[in-house]
């Protein structure tokens, strides 16, 4: 049997509807809105990337707050590995195999390999490196680039912010054959100021989509496996659906309060949704969060009208 931290809910449906998306629009990126720990990172990471895989791209993922400061060099740093991924096998036999031959002794028993593979020396200057660092890497793989950005609105924060985006909107546009975009926000307010603002670098540039969060499928999932642990106990749907908006729809959240209810033998959703708010063993951050949205409800609805296409 899984355990709960086992489930999880997939939707390449979904990601196959963007990257049809990006290839109806060459050179326009997509900017994905929601707010945070509602599985944008996951969605990335588990649904986009194996379906573009499929669809022939190389995928490359870089999250924007590992480098706040300098977020050009986290993009830069995921376009390197990416390379160093295609140039340089990770296996004995890859590296062997990439590695040009020197000199073969008599009758082939000798061989004299030549240096490992070295990369080429590239530009310093963040932008110019950025902008060459998709060309090698698309000519090395002989694909397109899917760049997935994470938190891009921290671009917007920084004293060179427009810089740094007028950068981006630059290499996108002129690279459209070689790279495709998709963009997360967490921050709707500061990702609109950069997507719509007028004369701004991304103006009328990204198409701005509101990320879809997980529905009813996510709750069901959820309380079968409650079942199937405490037998002859059920938890009630539409409570749960209160309580998971109640929290923001947040599916860790909620999985971490149904793990609780399972590992008490409770089923009183709002019961255990009250004893969890005022757990000591709760960090203080996920407390936060829930009295946040207790008062400052986000414009989100509802999951289950909402549809899992960019379309229409």
């Amino acid at each position: 049997m899984k355990t709960f931290d086992e489930l999880q809910i997939h939707r390449p449906q979904l990601a196959r509807s963007y990257l049809q998306f990006l290839e109806a629009q060459p050179g326009r990126p997509l900017a994905l809105f929601a707010p945070r720990r509602v599985g944008k990172t996951f969605f990335l990471d588990y649904d986009v990337t194996p379906t573009a895989k499929k669809a022939g791209l190389i995928p490359v993922y870089a999250d924007l707050w590992l480098h706040r400061a300098a977020p050009l060099d986290a993009i830069n740093h995921a376009l390197e590995e990416a390379l160093d991924d295609i140039k340089v096998p990770r296996s004995n036999i890859g590296k062997v195999a990439k590695t040009p031959v020197k000199k073969i002794g008599g009758l082939s028993v000798s061989v004299e390999l030549g240096d490992e593979p070295q990369r080429r020396k590239l530009p310093e200057t963040p932008e110019l490196r950025f902008d060459a660092l998709i060309t090698r890497l698309a000519g090395e793989a002989d694909k397109p680039v899917l760049l997935m950005l994470d938190e891009v609105q921290v671009l917007g924060d920084l004293p060179n912010g427009q810089a740094a985006i007028a950068t981006l909107r630059a290499v996108l546009q002129k690279r459209k054959r070689e790279v495709r975009g998709i963009f997360t926000g967490s921050s709707q307010e500061a990702l609109a100021a950069m997507m719509v603002a007028a004369g701004g670098p991304m103006y009328q540039f990204a198409q701005l989509i509101d990320f879809p969060v997980l529905g009813e499928e996510y709750l069901e999932l959820l309380a079968e496996h409650f079942s199937n642990v405490q037998r002859g106990k059920h938890l009630d749907l539409k409570e749960l659906a209160k309580v998971f908006e109640h929290i923001g729809f947040k599916p860790e959240l909620m999985k971490d309060i149904v793990k609780t209810m399972s590992a008490e033998g409770m089923a009183d959703v709002q019961l255990t949704l009250k004893k969890f708010m005022k757990d000591n063993r709760q960090i203080s951050g996920w407390r936060a969060v829930i009295n946040g949205l207790a008062t400052n409800r986000s414009r989100f609805t509802g999951p289950y009208s909402r549809r899992e296409a960019p379309y229409g």
